[in-house]
């Protein structure tokens, strides 16, 4: 560890009164328990367990349990001490990760801008006069401001994504149910998401991947599927909107996005031009439409009891709901069944959609004099994305001209999670962290490799590179009769053979399936001795096929005979 947990501890504390910003926070954990924990955690660490998040500090929103600390809601009437932690947050905790605190946030989760809490407006941690954006404001401002490495947020709107781009910094809302949800305050139990802030793609990966896995006490969560994409691909086809779809955006932001575009244009990345309107036009369902009864199925009856600490605005959108009607929701939910569909086609061929992340940056005193219709547009972009089941990736765009913070996202199907951080990446310059771990390791030695004829075919399973490797010596390398050319690997015993040079790519389960069933003969998927020990999944051939063949062992990969011939 560089910094060692309670070096970062300190650190923080002294960053707290520093920028004293007391409205982030609804309950701040004391330095002298936190403390504690970062003395045992080194501890830990010395004894050699391995913590990948060891002394993390980390920030929670209010509506997610932490097990001894009050969950609020940003309600103080609603508040209960928290008996058991979430499952994300826990999952986050056993990595290492330090509980900072609870963070503020739109009362019940029910908003875009960060001041609907009876704690207090939560201001921009660059901006003071701005909005943090909401409803994961506090959490948001948190990673901003330098005091947490990690914040944990929810996503019904756009909560996870909106406060990010006003923030300059990464937010990640999975596809929904692959981080559970339990231990969250419901405000739309089926479109609900628990999402991660971090100030670096790499960081926020790591959390994500650490926060994700079915949990059994939450009916909505999900696994990976067997067949999920591992890579995008090498050269990306990447969606944008058409001009007349961008025009819910303010000046500055229109041309912060389109400097963007252009900028990755210049970079050789392929943007091209679809019509997102339908996209559009479903997300005004989540608050014009019937499905925010389920904000009222959350948390409606205690609203209607009218307590002081209620905000009027949220009062008034979770008590309207009461009176919906039971066909209108069913209308809306086929309404977003079939643009589900349409959605499924528009984004066929791409590996994501880019799209700017809000409309503009509003001021706490412009929010305050209509708070409605700014909320309304800030989710212009994001609304939509939990309704039609589609993943996310908020990252920073270019500036505005007047260096505020200007955000992009990237939007992918449903467990295409991985698609949106490989694009994010390129965007941002980045490595590509891995997210989906539910993969199996192939070798291979021949036409599959990187710029061979085959290599399409890895690429069409969504197959991520994972690095050159190397054969044990017990293997002999031939060059075989086939069309199109490629050499046939035979294990011959320990040190009866060369090292033989390869490639290590990662492939789903079920994509692996596929590609052992459409393997031609005499080629054969086998275990694989590798030099530094371990066994994989690789390419053989059959022995009869290897005895009338040329041997071109002495290459030591086929690379090396292709360039000799």
């Amino acid at each position: 560890m560089s910094v060692t947990p309670t070096a970062r501890v300190a650190a923080a504390y002294e960053r707290i009164a520093e920028v004293d910003r007391p409205e982030v926070w609804i309950t701040l954990r004391s330095r002298e328990a936190l403390t504690a924990e970062a003395v045992d955690l080194e501890r830990r660490v010395a004894a050699g367990e391995r913590l990948p998040l060891a002394g993390l500090l980390l920030a929670v929103k209010d509506n997610v349990d932490v097990a001894g600390l009050p969950t609020t809601a940003a309600c103080p009437e609603y508040a209960y001490e928290a008996t058991e932690t979430a499952s994300s947050v826990q999952r986050l905790v056993n990595a290492g990760a330090l509980v900072l605190g609870k963070t503020n946030l739109d009362q019940f989760a029910t908003g875009l801008v960060g001041t609907r809490s009876p704690y207090g407006a939560v201001r921009n941690a660059l901006h003071p006069e701005l909005i943090s954006g909401g409803s994961s404001s506090g959490s948001a401002a948190a990673v901003a401001l330098g005091i947490a490495d990690l914040a944990v947020g929810t996503d019904t709107a756009g909560s996870g994504r909106v406060p990010a781009a006003l923030h300059g910094i990464v937010g990640i809302k999975a596809t929904l149910g692959v981080i559970p949800t339990h231990g969250v305050v419901p405000a739309c139990a089926d479109y609900d998401a628990v999402t991660i802030f971090a100030a670096d793609l790499d960081l926020a990966v790591t959390a994500a991947k650490t926060m994700a896995g079915k949990d059994s006490r939450d009916p909505r969560s999900r696994e990976w599927p067997a067949d999920v994409r591992l890579a995008a691909s090498a050269e990306p086809e990447i969606a944008i909107p058409r001009p007349e779809d961008l025009e819910p955006l303010s000046p500055a932001y229109r041309t912060a996005f389109s400097e963007t575009v252009a900028a990755l244009r210049a970079r050789g990345l392929r943007l091209t031009q679809i019509d997102i309107s339908p996209l559009l036009d479903a997300a005004r369902l989540l608050y014009d439409g019937a499905i925010v009864a389920e904000r009222y199925a959350a948390v409606g009856e205690f609203v209607d009891k009218g307590t002081a600490g209620l905000d009027s605005t949220v009062a008034g959108i979770i008590s309207a709901a009461k009176a919906l009607d039971a066909h209108a929701f069913a209308q809306d939910l086929d309404s977003l069944a079939r643009t589900r569909t349409t959605a499924a086609t528009l984004l066929a061929g791409f590996d994501g959609l880019l799209i700017p992340t809000t409309t503009e940056h509003p001021s706490i005193a412009a929010v305050e004099a209509d708070p409605l219709a700014i909320n309304r547009r800030l989710g212009t972009y994001t609304n939509f994305c939990n309704l039609l089941d589609l993943a996310a990736v908020a990252i920073p765009g270019l500036p505005t001209a007047d260096g505020l913070p200007f955000g992009v996202t990237v939007v992918v199907p449903a467990f295409a999670d991985q698609l949106a951080v490989d694009i994010a990446a390129r965007i941002t310059g980045a490595p590509a962290p891995l997210l989906v771990e539910s993969s199996v390791p192939l070798a291979v030695f021949g036409a599959h490799l990187r710029g061979q004829p085959l290599h399409w075919q890895l690429e069409q399973l969504g197959a991520r590179f994972a690095g050159q490797i190397s054969t044990s010596d017990a293997y002999r390398l031939t060059a075989l009769d086939t069309t199109p050319a490629k050499p046939g690997l035979v294990r011959h015993g320990d040190g009866l053979g060369a090292p033989i040079l390869g490639e290590l790519f990662l492939l789903s389960p079920a994509g692996l399936g596929r590609f052992l069933a459409e393997l031609p003969p005499p080629m054969a998927l086998t275990s694989i001795e590798l030099s530094d020990g371990r066994a994989v999944v690789g390419f053989a051939c059959s022995y009869d096929a290897a005895v009338a063949a040329t041997d071109i062992t002495p290459y030591g990969s086929w690379v090396a005979y292709l360039r000799d011939r």
